[in-house]
C-alpha cells in the first residue's frame, strides 16, 4: 500500500494532486502546528500575467495552535466576495471559466470557519472534479504517538496504515533517509513534478500556480494526463 502525507493546503499546485493520485491513501495533518509562511491558507493565481496571492484571513490567535484549532477571521464573509471578484477578473476569459468557476465559488462560500474543515472541503471538491479516487485520512484519527516528530512520525503513520511504500514530495529529499525506512520494511520514494507548460492567455508561462490556474486553462482530460504522466518518481 502506497501512502502520502501532507499538510492541508489551500488550492495547492498540481504536484500536490499528483502525489494524492499516485498513492492508495493520503493522510492530511490536522494536528500539526500552523505555519505562517507556508501554503496552508494561501496560494498564487495569475493576475495580469504575473503571480499574485489569494489568502484566507485568519482570526488572531496563538502561533502555536494546531491547524485544526485555527479559524477564519470574522471579516471572511466580506473578504470572500473580494476573492471571488479577483478570481473572476483574472480568469473570466479563460477557456474553462464557465465550468470551473462554480466549483471555486462553492468552495469559497462554504459555511465553515474552522480552517482545517474549510480546506478539507476544498480538497474534496477539487479531488471529486479531477476524479481522484484516493481516500483522505485525517492524521489525528490514526492511533500513533502523535508527539513524535519528522521522520519518526512519518514511519509511525506508515506502520499504523500498513503501508509498505511512502511517497514524499521532492522537497523532503534531504529530510528523510531511505535506509531508515528500509529497516522497517518501507520503500521511500520522492515525487517531482516535471517541467511542463500550457497556454495562459498570451503571456509568458508562470509555473507552479494554484490548481485553479491549471483547471481554468486545461480540460479535465488534459489535467488527468498531467496527474498520471508529468512527474518523476525517485
Amino acid at each position: 500500500m502506497k501512502l502520502g502525507i501532507m499538510q492541508p493546503y489551500f488550492f495547492p499546485y498540481i504536484g500536490y494532486f499528483q502525489l494524492m493520485n499516485a498513492t492508495d491513501e493520503f493522510v492530511l495533518y490536522d494536528n500539526i502546528e500552523y505555519t505562517k509562511k507556508g501554503w496552508i491558507n494561501r496560494n498564487r493565481i495569475l493576475v495580469n500575467g504575473k503571480d499574485a496571492y489569494i489568502t484566507l484571513p485568519l482570526k488572531k490567535d496563538s502561533d502555536y495552535l494546531e491547524v485544526k484549532d485555527r479559524h477564519l477571521a470574522d471579516t471572511w464573509p466580506s473578504e470572500r466576495k473580494k476573492m471571488l471578484n479577483r478570481i473572476t477578473g483574472s480568469y473570466q476569459k479563460s477557456p474553462y471559466f464557465n465550468s470551473i468557476y462554480p466549483i471555486i465559488e462553492k468552495v469559497i462560500i462554504f459555511e465553515e470557519t474552522n480552517l482545517f474543515k474549510f480546506i478539507l472541503n476544498s480538497l474534496n471538491q477539487v479531488k471529486e472534479y479531477l476524479e481522484i479516487r484516493t481516500p483522505l485520512v485525517i492524521s489525528s484519527t490514526i492511533p500513533i504517538e502523535h508527539e513524535l516528530k519528522a521522520e519518526k512520525k512519518v514511519i509511525a503513520l506508515c506502520k499504523s496504515r500498513k503501508a509498505d511504500t511512502y511517497i514524499n514530495p521532492i522537497g523532503g529529499l534531504e529530510l528523510y533517509d531511505k535506509e531508515n525506512f528500509k529497516e522497517v520494511g518501507i520503500d521511500l520514494h520522492f515525487i517531482k513534478t516535471n517541467d511542463f507548460k500550457y497556454k495562459q492567455f498570451g503571456n509568458d508561462f508562470v509555473p507552479f500556480l494554484s490548481i485553479i490556474d491549471v483547471m481554468m486553462f486545461n480540460s479535465k482530460e488534459e489535467i488527468k494526463d498531467y496527474l498520471n504522466k508529468q512527474y518523476s518518481l525517485i
